[in-house]
């Protein structure tokens, strides 16, 4: 067998260097990580196969065995959970060991935390294919293009953002640490919808295209609401401590209540409301509170140096 050519001394050298760069303190202070009692990281490929089993849960038939039968689901179904329990716990414990201070004798507790949380979010089932299926009716009857629910389901990058983001809400609210961001954001990577798992939506909720929407954490969204491509649910600014640093935790994104329709581009920034019903037209730029029924469109007015300009406030310059 013909061995590699040996690189000469001066490489050698060379890649010590580099080695010893990137082993310095001060290159290390800010990336250097390790998890409490050297616990292993979550795992993406598990995660992957996690959402690729609650789907199938979610949705058999669509996803799933392909040879399942009505008359085989329900042992399928028990086998498929059997399955998913102790995947969930596990990937659930790591991300306690990420966020832990590391006292060695919490780990059983987190372990045992963990166990209970998989099972409890297992019981949630039932209710998000629930908030599901109606996100699938939703889409279905708000695109023409549409041609049934099911359709919605298989290809639909909504529904695909969709199963993500409520199968990470409902962790979140178990507190489960880091492993509701990664499941949201392995859905942004495929789709490019970026939601937070923090954001409360109600049922009946589609995404029309998707493609640029961002809802943020705090964002909280009725029922039968309706966005399009490139919307932004965002904060218009962040509060800060004394050392100036951004405080946690505090709603900072927009409310939009029951019915209500935002068109492509349009930016809503800030705790705002959006009033039940109201149609927030594209590209409105849109940092207060608007009256339920209202039409906020952008309208053309002429400068006095006879410039054309968009104003997003539904109002004449």
């Amino acid at each position: 067998m013909k061995q590699p050519p040996v690189p000469p001394k001066a490489d050698h050298a060379a890649l010590e260097q580099i080695v010893n760069s990137l082993c310095a303190e001060e290159s290390l202070e800010t990336v250097w990580h390790r998890t409490a009692q050297q616990a292993s990281m979550p795992s993406l490929d598990v995660l992957q196969e996690l959402m690729d089993r609650l789907r199938a849960a979610l949705f058999p038939g669509f996803f799933g065995p392909p040879s399942l039968r009505l008359e085989t689901l329900h042992h399928h179904l028990a086998v498929n959970l059997e399955t998913i329990r102790p995947m969930l716990a596990e990937q659930i414990r790591c991300g306690g060991c990420f966020a832990c201070d590391g006292e060695a004798r919490r780990c059983q507790e987190c372990a045992d935390a963990a166990g209970q949380k998989a099972l409890a979010f297992l019981e949630r089932l039932p209710e998000l294919r629930r908030l599901l299926a109606s996100d699938a009716q939703a889409a279905y009857e708000g695109d023409p293009a549409a041609k049934s629910p099911g359709e919605t389901i298989f290809c639909y990058p909504s529904m695909h953002a969709m199963i993500h983001q409520r199968i990470a809400h409902s962790l979140l609210a178990l507190d489960v640490p880091l492993i509701p961001r990664i499941i949201t954001e392995m859905a942004h990577s495929r789709t490019g919808i970026d939601i937070h798992p923090g954001a409360r939506i109600g049922e009946e909720f589609f995404i029309d295209h998707g493609t640029g929407v961002v809802i943020g954490e705090t964002s909280v969204i009725g029922r039968c609401c309706r966005l399009y491509q490139g919307v932004t649910l965002g904060a218009l600014s962040f509060p800060k401590d004394e050392q100036g640093n951004p405080v946690k935790g505090v709603p900072r994104h927009p409310i939009l209540e029951d019915n209500v329709t935002v068109y492509a581009g349009a930016t809503i920034l800030g705790r705002i409301t959006v009033g039940k019903g109201a149609v927030i037209g594209g590209n409105v730029w849109l940092t207060h509170d608007v009256e339920p029924g209202a039409r906020i469109v952008q309208q053309r007015s002429h400068s006095p140096a006879g410039n054309e300009r968009l104003l997003g406030n539904g109002k004449k310059a």
